[in-house]
């Protein structure tokens, strides 16, 4: 009786899951398929380079075990590697032959290998020479990890996203994975956890957390040093890319050109890119529609406020890690009144702690209420522009829409260079940022309305009074 391939890598399999742990079984080799099995060499196909890399890098001797011990000692293993294709439904495979039984021999195969052979083309991009050698800073923080990360009905979707991504990173169909979201709500912790745990599986990734204020930063930076192709090859190497608040590329039309070269490259490539943003890539202005569209190829992920369930969890996850007790009570009070996001609540445990130790009080009730109270009392709210065009409506009667809409009728425009100016005053947008939200308007357009404003307020009366109410009204809305 002829034995098959899939009898073979049966056998291998069994000797595979005497090794490692069930989890790493799962992950590393129950998507390999047998394809054949030819003159004692057993051909297996891998989702991916990357994957196959993997196994090389971390596995290899696992796997030479158990060849020799289904086929003997001249047995051979050969890869198949899935290359994805962008065209749909369309895949290449690129054959690498590997020599288990020869000791001493290179386990990561050189495409100059003789015995090499490619079912079709594939294209080789530039590589500087010697860079997979370079070590990089990761800009991870090691505090940041699944295990102290509490999951709730508010973060379910975006943490497991985010665990599976840092199991297979560039494998999974999460790729970006898009995380969405407000203030404190976890955003940054998932993504530093996806960078730890990949950097814990592969020691030798290249993974990198970036703000995406310091990639624009190193983007001028490398155009004003007529270093931008170092910087694009830099960033081209990364094996998971990490990128928080994307958002403020928002109107940077060269800065998102570069990134959507690094993106492109990246994914075609098989490497992993994690985002973070505070909307939805749908809510985002003065973004490229095609750096958009692949925003959304991937999983999308939003994070909402957490239920009082997750708050108290949080609260006794902290608590516990620092050695502290605290009447249930008390843990009962902060989560009902402290539900904005998680930031505040950790915040208000902190200050909790610190006038119970500096006034020497017992941390009850009457300690919680009293340190409540302040401290949501110095919480303001974000003022928006959003919030500030509805003021601005509603005091002057004329509808947001008009505001944003190429109208010159005086009263509109009025009514929007009040918006600008407040816009200007009570947030940190930019210029820029100020005139693509009211219509995608030029900054220039901005100054004239601040001058305009300024100049009439010092002018006129009626006028200045009327900003002063608008101003009052959006002092309670913070």
């Amino acid at each position: 009786m002829t034995t098959s391939h899939v009898d073979i890598w049966n056998d291998c399999i069994a000797v595979i899951q005497e090794e490692i742990a069930p989890q790493s079984y799962d992950t590393w080799f129950r998507p390999i398929k047998p394809v054949r099995l030819e003159n004692n060499v057993l051909t297996i196909e891998v989702p991916s380079q990357f994957f196959f890399e993997y196994l090389e890098d971390n596995f290899v001797t696992l796997l030479k075990k158990a060849i020799r011990t289904s086929l003997g000692p001249d047995g051979r293993l050969e890869y198949s590697i899935v290359i994805d294709d962008s065209g749909p439904g369309e895949s290449s495979r690129i054959k690498l032959p590997t020599t288990p039984s020869a000791p001493g021999g290179n386990k990561r195969n050189s495409l100059n290998n003789p015995h090499l052979h490619i079912d079709r083309p594939i294209p080789n991009p530039f590589v500087i020479p010697g860079i997979r050698k370079f070590e990089i800073d990761s800009n991870l923080n090691p505090n940041y990890t699944f295990d102290n990360f509490i999951e709730g009905d508010c973060n379910r979707l975006a943490r497991s996203a985010g665990y599976a991504v840092a199991n297979r990173p560039g494998v999974t169909a999460y790729n970006p994975l898009f995380i969405y979201g407000g203030v404190g709500l976890g955003k940054t912790h998932i993504m530093q956890a996806i960078g730890n745990e990949i950097k814990a599986q592969s020691p030798r990734k290249a993974v990198l957390y970036v703000s995406s204020e310091r990639f624009i930063n190193q983007f001028i930076e490398a155009v004003r040093n007529n270093t931008v192709n170092d910087f694009m090859n830099f960033y081209q190497m990364i094996d998971v890319l990490l990128v928080d608040d994307i958002q403020f590329l928002s109107g940077k039309t060269k800065t998102q050109d570069n990134f959507f070269h690094v993106f492109n490259h990246l994914r075609q490539s098989g490497k992993q890119i994690v985002l973070a943003s505070d909307r939805a890539p749908q809510k985002m202005e003065g973004m490229e529609e095609r750096l958009l569209s692949r925003f959304k190829w991937g999983l999308s992920a939003g994070l909402q406020q957490p239920d009082y369930g997750t708050r108290k969890s949080i609260l006794m996850t902290k608590m516990y890690q620092n050695g502290i007790e605290l009447p249930d009570e008390v843990v009962d009070y902060i989560a009902h009144n402290i539900s904005s996001n998680i930031r505040e609540l950790e915040g208000a445990l902190i200050s909790l702690l610190a006038q119970s130790s500096l006034n020497r009080k017992e941390v009850d009730l009457d300690l919680a209420r009293g340190l409540v109270k302040s401290f949501v009392d110095k919480v303001q709210k974000e003022i928006t522009i959003q919030a500030i065009q509805e003021v601005v409506s509603e005091h002057l009667d004329v509808e947001v829409d008009l505001m944003k809409a190429k109208t010159r009728k005086r009263e509109i425009v009025q009514a929007r260079q009040i918006a600008m100016f407040f816009a200007k005053d009570m947030t940190k947008h930019s210029l820029k940022s100020i005139g693509l939200h009211f219509g995608g308007r030029d900054h220039s357009t901005v100054i004239h309305a601040l001058q305009t404003v300024n100049d009439l307020m010092a002018t006129d009366k009626t006028f200045n009074k009327s900003v002063e109410e608008i101003r009052k009204r959006l002092a309670l809305e913070s």
